[in-house]
């Protein structure tokens, strides 16, 4: 093949490969709980979105039904366009860091400890119902109060916006 040809190829295989790139980059998404705010990061644009949080908001979730909203390192499991609470994403709590604590507080088994951990690994939604609570969401119907069990809520527009463009897999990262 003479070296035009070549490197006609090449520049087309490198076109492609940075295309390909670009439709693949994960979102990320960053709660701040104390400031009531949510940040979405994809491929240098970043959004802000004000949230509303669990009805006891401060502190790690640590059980099911304490109104807390999770701390940590999570992904998005899975979408739900057909949600009580107009879109949502799932998160993946517990993670194994949850799964640590809730083992050394006699909430779950060694058995549901390893479960969770495997499922994370896999980045599958992990196991929901253990002592742990599970079913945390990031989901619309409002962020102008703290008053969900313990998921993310957003203004129905901004929620609209998430969920067109974050994937399954993306990061999901909530601080205190």
């Amino acid at each position: 093949m003479p070296i035009s040809r070549r490197l006609g190829a090449f520049i087309v295989i490198l076109i492609l490969s940075l295309s390909f790139a670009t439709d693949t980059m994960a979102a990320e998404l960053i709660v701040s709980k104390a400031k009531r705010m949510l940040e979405y990061r994809e491929d240098g644009v970043s959004r802000e979105f004000r949230i509303g949080l669990g009805s006891a908001p401060v502190g790690r979730k640590s059980r099911q039904g304490d109104r807390k909203t999770p701390e940590g390192a999570y992904f998005v499991t899975h979408k739900n366009s057909r949600s009580q609470f107009y879109l949502s994403l799932g998160i993946s709590y517990p993670n194994p860091d949850d799964a640590k604590v809730g083992l050394e507080s006699g909430f779950i088994s060694r058995a549901q400890y390893a479960e969770i951990e495997e499922a994370t690994r896999q980045q599958l939604r992990p196991l929901q119902n253990t002592r742990l609570g599970g079913d945390i969401f990031i989901h619309g119907r409002g962020a102008q109060s703290d008053w969900t069990w313990g998921c993310i809520a957003l203004d129905d527009e901004d929620m609209k916006f998430l969920f067109e463009h974050v994937r399954v897999g993306d990061k999901v990262t909530i601080l205190q």
